[in-house]
């Protein structure tokens, strides 16, 4: 089965001041279509970083991303923009909701974004904001939802331009274990459904969902 991402010898080197800090080492990392991952590894891993080059918003030192066989290195920063805007559906730890925008108006911002039309966007958006279980709550502003329903929300919103993937970023964090426990269950609902998932978290109980798990420790990949 195709990968959905592949990183090839990928190494991360930053620059601090006269130090150079080595955060990924030589990574060779493939995620098959339809896969629920999780990465795992503690803090200062290089979980964060990996995160960062599979969701295009960093680039490596050395070494090649692709997503869907697309090499981001021959890609300009405009091409790599569209690329996370069509491929990746991103889920953050704190939300990062539109404070003074609906869950539906939320949902509907990133097809806005890719200049799709008004009426399909707001089907769609309708449409996502069901499957999260939230289509009553589509006219409430974040601040007017609990915390698990922001995240059914970033949820709905991270899928709303029919991503390759969905990369979570420690989605469970802010939220108590009951609320984590069901958006997890709604991240095996999602993966069930044909869509590949990718978790990065330290909690053992949250990776558990997925049908893989990916260990980094000191920049290498250490398992999975």
């Amino acid at each position: 089965m195709k990968s959905v991402i592949e990183l090839e010898n990928v190494n991360k080197v930053y620059q601090l001041d006269s130090v150079q800090v080595s955060a990924l080492n030589n990574v060779n990392l493939k995620i098959k279509r339809k896969d629920f991952v999780s990465i795992m590894g503690p803090s200062g891993s290089g979980k964060s970083t990996l995160l960062h080059l599979m969701g295009a918003l960093d680039k490596p030192t050395s070494g090649k991303v692709y997503i869907d066989g697309i090499d981001l290195s021959k890609l300009t920063e405009p091409e790599i923009a569209r690329i996370r805007g069509e491929k990746i559906g991103f889920v953050f730890q704190f939300f990062n909701l539109h404070p003074t925008l609906t869950a539906l108006e939320n949902v509907e911002l990133p097809m806005m974004i890719m200049e799709r039309d008004r009426d399909e966007r707001r089907q769609k958006a309708m449409e996502l904001l069901e499957l999260v279980g939230l289509k009553e709550r589509a006219e409430h502003l974040p601040s007017q939802l609990s915390g698990g329903e922001r995240q059914r929300v970033s949820i709905a919103r991270a899928l709303a331009n029919n991503p390759s993937f969905i990369l979570a970023d420690e989605p469970t964090g802010n939220l108590d274990s009951k609320a984590g426990k069901e958006i997890m269950e709604l991240f095996v609902k999602i993966n069930n459904e044909g869509k590949t998932v990718i978790v990065v978290t330290h909690e053992t109980f949250i990776a558990s969902h997925s049908k893989h798990i990916i260990k980094i420790k000191d920049g290498r990949i250490v398992g999975g």
